[in-house]
Parts: C-alpha cells; structure tokens; sequence
C-alpha cells in the first residue's frame, strides 16, 4: 500500500485527559522509560538509558532552541492581538539568517483576533530591558491563504530579532496542554543543550536528557552527535483528511555540516533522539541518494518533498556510507561548510530506513504524523506499545515519558 491511501482511522487510540502531562517532573532524568526491542516491552527510568542502548551507539540531538514565538500587541483600543511567529518570508535564506536580522523583519505569522486588527493599522508594544526602552511596531504586509506576513519593526535597531523575541515574547508551549505559558516553562520546554534560535515547538524527547544522562552515556562507550531542525508549528497539525494523501506535510528547514556527516559515516549504530531527528537524518540519507542520480543537483532540487522517497527514491536505495560520501562530497564541490535546506518527508508505514536503526521518543497524538512515523520503524506493535504505557501509568505528550523503541533487527549489546 501506498502511504497516501493510509486511512488516519487506522492510527487512533483514546488517550484520557488525565494523561496529558500538563508540566514536567522536577527532575528531567527521572521519568519513565518505555522499552521496546524484539517485540518484548518492559521499562525502567530514563536515567539508566545507556544501558539499553545497543553497543556502541551514536545517539543524534537535535539541538533546535525554542524562540518566543507568542507576541501579544495590545490595540490602542484595549483589545489583544495575538501574532504567532511561524518562520521567515521567503526572501531570506534560512531562520539562522533572519534570527540575526536588525531593525526589522518580515515573518511569516498566523494572527489571532485578526479580524479585529483594521487595515493599515500599526500595533504597538512597549518594555524596559536592563533599565533600556525597547519599543516594536506590527504592521501586515501581505495576507495570505494560510498566514499573514507581518513587518516587525523595532528601537535600537541594533537588536537582533531573536533579541527582541527573547524580551518581548513568550515560549509557544503546546495548545494541547490547555494552559498559559508560565516562567518555569522557559528553561524547561528547552533541552539542556539548545543551542540554535528558530524552533516553535520543542523537540521533546529531549527534555529528559541531563548532564547526569550524558555522563553515564560517555561512561558506556556511546557517542553523541549534534544537528539541527527547526521544528515548525505544522508539528501540531492534525491529520483532516480521511487519507494521508489530503494531508500537507510541512516544511522544516534542516542544518548540517561535513563533520556531522563523518559521524554518521563512522557510526555502527544511529539512535536519533526524537521524531525530528530522524526526519533530519533520513532526509540526509535520500538527498544523497539524489546526489548519486545527479551530481550537478541544485540546492532546490535537493529539498526533499513529501511523496519524493514513495514515488521516485525507494528503487535507488544504496550503502550509507556511498551515499553520504556523495553528499559530503556535493558539499565540498559547491564551497558548502554548512547545508541549509527544507525538508517535507514524510515517514509512515510502507518506509524504508536509510540510517535509523531505532528512536528515543515520548507518546505522541491519536491520528498524528508522528504515530505514522513511530508505526513505520515498529509496525503494528506500535499498539501494543501504547496499550503498555496506558495501562502502566505512562506520562503522554510533550512533558510526559519517554520510550527507547528498537526494532528487531538492530544490534542489542
């Protein structure tokens, strides 16, 4: 079957509010740990990871940071606008870009109360930082089918727009948790090692990793390796369509470099850390299978778009390390140090793995992109799975447990 005539019926479960975690545990290491490998399912706490992981593993973090994307503009009026930061207009080159942009910007927004914010109108909004004024306009440019892209302006324009997020805006946690953002939520809806400004959404399996965790990891001959994906907001977007093939996958853009291709290279065994991480490293893998159909391929051409793998790719499948020597190489020949492209790929059943060997994720959504993803690396027991942690008092979504999932044919120490 062709992933676009899978019914999303056929990917539900019923998940109870109650568990829903609505915040994290105080310890980040201390939640739970689903583990499944060769059909068996069992658990223990996240702090003893590493001695679940295959030998010799190289775990891969995404290490995204989650921007304050919430900006609310109060109207001269006194009602509230809301303007969701999505991602930059096309004119520039990737997030890292416009994260560095002074003075102002256009973005890419969705807008709440839209209807409310006459045309023409400049929204205005006000705050001391380190005792200095800083003061950001709003205006729409353009409105579009799916968004708006508003102008922000901002005094002292020295200021980077990340800056001026960082001050005026709040950490976008999750609608599912039902709740207002509070200040705990902006050190712990971000992993310990978010690094890279751009992400409206954490990736969450994540969050339970600490310095405690790495240690133990380094002290059983595991490797760590660091890429970045900037998680979109189209991570929470439902699945509407009665198939998969009314569904729009969304972009995100993805940076790698040279050295973290080397790493996957030297590696005996990938573990991504998180649905957006395998994303980032099976979009690698196809982008060099592309490379290897056609060495003169362009940056646009190499983006890999929602269907391309199903549709085109899969017959073309070659060795890791051929293909990412390929693109390795591709950088090189185009004077690349770091690769700054959109991905759409879409992982569900009917996929076959490039480089994951296994997943470290946390308990996702009824009729979601991501159970699809989780449904493809473990078949049907992605079920039996999930009727484990519902009856074992498994903590679910963002905040809640994690799960180290190995499908039978990785190589267990």
């Amino acid at each position: 079957m062709h992933p676009k005539d899978i019914a999303i019926s056929d990917f539900t479960y019923n998940l109870p509010d109650d568990r829903i975690a609505r915040y994290p545990l105080e310890q980040r290491d201390e939640s739970k740990l689903l583990l499944y490998g060769k059909g068996a399912i069992s658990e223990d706490h996240f702090y003893s990871l590493a001695t679940h992981l295959p030998a010799g593993s190289l775990l891969v973090f995404n290490n995204s940071k989650v921007i304050e994307a919430r900006l609310l503009f109060e109207k001269p009026t006194g009602g509230v606008i809301e303007i969701f930061a999505l991602e930059p207009h096309e004119q520039y080159a990737d997030i890292t870009t416009a994260m560095n942009e002074t003075g102002s910007i256009l973005y890419k927004c969705m807008v709440g109360g839209a209807s409310k914010w006459k045309h023409g109108m400049v929204l205005e909004k006000h705050t001391l930082h380190e005792g200095k004024p800083i003061a950001v306009t709003a205006a729409i440019a353009e409105k579009r089918a799916d968004c708006f892209v508003i102008r922000f302006s901002w005094e002292p324009a020295a200021l980077a727009f990340a800056q001026v997020l960082h001050v005026l805006g709040e950490i976008p946690i999750p609608p599912y948790l039902h709740r207002a953002a509070e200040e705990s939520d902006a050190t712990r809806y971000q992993t310990i090692y978010a690094r890279q400004d751009g992400s409206v959404a954490a990736p969450t399996a994540g969050l339970h990793f600490t310095d405690r965790v790495f240690a133990d990891l380094a002290r059983h001959g595991m490797r760590t390796a660091f890429t970045t994906l900037h998680v979109g907001a189209g991570t929470f977007k439902p699945v509407k369509s009665a198939t998969m093939a009314g569904h729009d996958m969304h972009a995100e853009f993805m940076e790698i470099d040279p050295a973290f291709l080397q790493q996957l290279m030297d590696a005996a065994c990938i573990i991504p850390v998180g649905t957006t991480s395998m994303r980032t490293l099976e979009s690698i893998y196809w982008m060099g299978v592309k490379v290897l159909l056609n060495p003169r391929i362009s940056l646009q051409e190499l983006e890999i778009q929602q269907w391309e793998v199903y549709d085109h790719l899969m017959p073309h499948r070659a060795g890791k390390r051929e293909v990412l020597q390929a693109l390795q190489q591709w950088m090189q020949h185009q004077g690349l140090h770091r690769l700054i492209v959109k991905t759409s790929i879409i992982i569900a059943p009917g996929y076959s793995f490039g480089l994951c060997q296994g997943l470290i994720t946390n308990f996702h959504q009824p009729n979601s992109t991501l159970l699809l993803l989780v449904a493809a690396l473990i078949g049907e027991d992605w079920k039996r799975v999930y009727r484990y942690a519902l009856d074992n008092g498994f903590r679910f979504l963002s905040y809640g447990d994690s799960s180290l999932l190995l499908p039978a044919d990785a190589n267990m120490s």
